[in-house]
C-alpha cells in the first residue's frame, strides 16, 4: 500500500466554483489522507491553481502550500500533471479543453462543456481518440433531495410516472441598489452567458436520470431585465435570456414542465424544486428535503369558491427521512472521476453526457427562434 500523488490543474481556481467548491473538495480528500483505491493505495490530489490574478492565486495557495501559475501553456506542458480541470467562464472552454487533450491530459470540465453541439461532440470524439479519461461535472444529481427522489424511483414508489414539474429561480439584483448575485458574464452572449446554456445542461441529466430520456422540447425565452450594472458599477446591455419556459417530452410520452428565471421571487420550498406525479404516489424535492404523498394517503380536496379552504395542503405530505450521510455533491463527482483515472473505475458522466446538455440548450434556442417543437436525436461518438 502506498500514496500515489495525482497532479491536477484547477483552471479558474479563484472563481466561485473553482475555489469554494472544487478546490475545497480536493483539499478535503487530501486532508483525509487521500482517496482509497481497490488495491489499498491512496490517491493523493495535488492541485495546481491556475488563473489570471497572481496576487489572488498566491494568497489562496499559501495556507496549504499549493503550487500556482498564470501560464496555462506551461501547466499543460508539465509532464507530471495528469488532469486538467476547467471551472472558468464558458467562453473559450472548448479551446482550453482541446489544448489539454492535445497535451495528453485527462480532462474534467464544468458544464456546459461547449457553446455549440458541434463543438461539444468534436471535443468528446477528440478525447476518445486520444485515449484520455474525460468527464463533466453533474453535481446536482448528488444533492440530498434529488438523491432521495432517485431512491423513490428505484423502489417503484411512483408506479407509472405521469408527469413532472421543475421550478427554478430567484431574484438576481441588477446591480443598481444591491450587488448582483451572479457574475456579469452570465448576461453576455460573447462570454458564454444565458440562462438556458448555463442551467439546462443540469436539467438534461436530472430529467434523463430521474424520469427518462428527453426526446423533444418546446421552449420560449425572454429578457426581462435588459440593462444591468457589472462588478465595476458600469451599465451594460443584457443580450441573452434571463427567463425560459419549456416543455420536455420524455420516453413514454411523459411531459415535464420547466420554469426557469433569474427574475422571480421565491415562494416555494426551495430555489429549485422538482415534483414527479405517478399513479401510485407523488414526490417533490428541493436541494435537501423531499416529501411524498402515496396514493393510499392522497386526500380528496373540494374546489369551493364560496368559502375559504380550511385544509393545509403542505401538511398532507410526509418528509422522506435522512437515511444516508450528506456528501458534498462536488466532492462526490471528484471521487468518482479520480477513481476513474486512478482505478479505471466506471464513470457515467462522460463528455458525451456533457454534449447531451449542450444538445438540449441548442434545441431550446432553436425552438424559440423557429417557434416550433424540436426533436432530439440520439447522440453517439
Amino acid at each position: 500500500m502506498a500514496n500515489r500523488t495525482i497532479r491536477i490543474v484547477v483552471d479558474g481556481a479563484t472563481g466561485r466554483l473553482g475555489g469554494t467548491q472544487h478546490l475545497r473538495s480536493l483539499l478535503a480528500i487530501r486532508a483525509e489522507g487521500g482517496l482509497p483505491l481497490r488495491n489499498g493505495d491512496r490517491l493523493m490530489p495535488e492541485p495546481i491553481l491556475l488563473g489570471r490574478n497572481a496576487e489572488k492565486l498566491a494568497r489562496m495557495a499559501a495556507p496549504d502550500n499549493l503550487a500556482w501559475s498564470t501560464d496555462r501553456d506551461a501547466c499543460l506542458a508539465d509532464t507530471a500533471t495528469q488532469i486538467y480541470f476547467d471551472a472558468t467562464s464558458t467562453a473559450g472552454r472548448i479551446g482550453r479543453a482541446k489544448a489539454a487533450v492535445a497535451a495528453g491530459k485527462h480532462i474534467y470540465l464544468e458544464k456546459p462543456i461547449a457553446e455549440t453541439l458541434d463543438d461539444a461532440l468534436a471535443l468528446a470524439r477528440a478525447a476518445d481518440r486520444a485515449g484520455v479519461k474525460h468527464g463533466t461535472v453533474q453535481d446536482k444529481i448528488f444533492l440530498p433531495g434529488l438523491h432521495k427522489l432517485a431512491k423513490l424511483r428505484s423502489s417503484g414508489f411512483f408506479g407509472k410516472i405521469l408527469s413532472a414539474q421543475l421550478d427554478f429561480g430567484w431574484w438576481v439584483f441588477d446591480g443598481e441598489h444591491q450587488p448582483a448575485q451572479r457574475p456579469s458574464w452570465n448576461y453576455k452572449k460573447r462570454e458564454g452567458g444565458g440562462l438556458v446554456l448555463d442551467m439546462f445542461p443540469h436539467w438534461r441529466y436530472i430529467v434523463d436520470r430521474l424520469i427518462g430520456d428527453i426526446t423533444g422540447v418546446s421552449c420560449r425565452l425572454a429578457t426581462r431585465i435588459p440593462r444591468r450594472r457589472d462588478e465595476a458599477g458600469k451599465f451594460y446591455d443584457v443580450d441573452v435570456e434571463d427567463t425560459a419556459l419549456a416543455i420536455f417530452e420524455v420516453t413514454g410520452g411523459i411531459l415535464v414542465h420547466v420554469t426557469s428565471s433569474w427574475c422571480t421571487r421565491v415562494k416555494r420550498d426551495d430555489m429549485m424544486t422538482l415534483q414527479i406525479d405517478g399513479t401510485d404516489g407523488s414526490a417533490v424535492c428541493g436541494l435537501h428535503h423531499c416529501y411524498v404523498q402515496p396514493l393510499a394517503a392522497t386526500p380528496k380536496p373540494q374546489f369551493n369558491i364560496e368559502t375559504p379552504r380550511s385544509e393545509n395542503f403542505d401538511d398532507q405530505w410526509q418528509e422522506v427521512p435522512d437515511t444516508d450521510g450528506y456528501r458534498n455533491p462536488y466532492r462526490a463527482g471528484w471521487e468518482l472521476f479520480l477513481r476513474h483515472v486512478g482505478d479505471d473505475a466506471p464513470f457515467p458522466y462522460t463528455l458525451l453526457e456533457g454534449a447531451k446538455g449542450v444538445q438540449l440548450a441548442d434545441a431550446c434556442y432553436r425552438s424559440h427562434a423557429e417557434k416550433r417543437w424540436i426533436e432530439l436525436d440520439q447522440l453517439t461518438l
